[in-house]
């Protein structure tokens, strides 16, 4: 029964391995291309899960001593599976650095002109700061005399 085990260990290493070259290859297709590689990997994502299943009814007729070791295996092919359907998830959406610069526009003189414009932003701010904080200090000098002179005086006013 170990026996079926190992083979269907075998067989889950050869495709995770065939799928974890596929999702990379993913990103850097585009068309129908990418659309056939994508079915592809879906489909050996699909034939790694029987394979689990198989596997996991196969430690059920294992005997109860051996059971935890194949139950550990078995588990951390579980969350192999899982992380490579999370990157197959994100290599679906990804796109390649080429389609990336022409959405977004990779060109040197636009940076710098992001980085000019940054800058005169931050100056504008950092003056900005400064009248405000001026601002704060003439107030915070003018209340202290008006609560001075507007507070209640201990002597009553003279009469007149």
């Amino acid at each position: 029964m170990s026996s079926d085990f190992e083979a269907y260990e075998l067989d889950f290493g050869t495709i995770t391995a065939e799928v974890t070259n596929k999702i990379g290859r993913i990103p850097k297709l585009s068309g129908e291309e990418k659309t056939q590689l994508v079915l592809n990997v879906d489909k050996q994502l699909e034939e790694v899960r029987e394979l689990l299943e198989q596997m996991d009814l196969e430690v059920r007729e294992i005997p109860i001593q051996s059971r935890p070791m194949y139950n550990s295996r078995l588990k951390s092919y579980k969350g192999e599976i899982e992380k490579l359907e999370k990157d197959f998830k994100r290599s679906r959406i990804a796109y390649s650095d080429e389609v990336r610069n022409d959405l977004l526009g990779d060109d040197a003189g636009s940076s710098e002109n992001q980085r000019a414009h940054l800058l005169d932003n931050t100056e504008k701010l950092e003056r900005s700061s400064r009248r405000l904080e001026a601002g704060y200090q003439i107030a915070v000098e003018t209340a202290l005399p008006l609560s001075f002179v507007l507070s209640p005086s201990p002597h009553p006013p003279p009469p007149c």
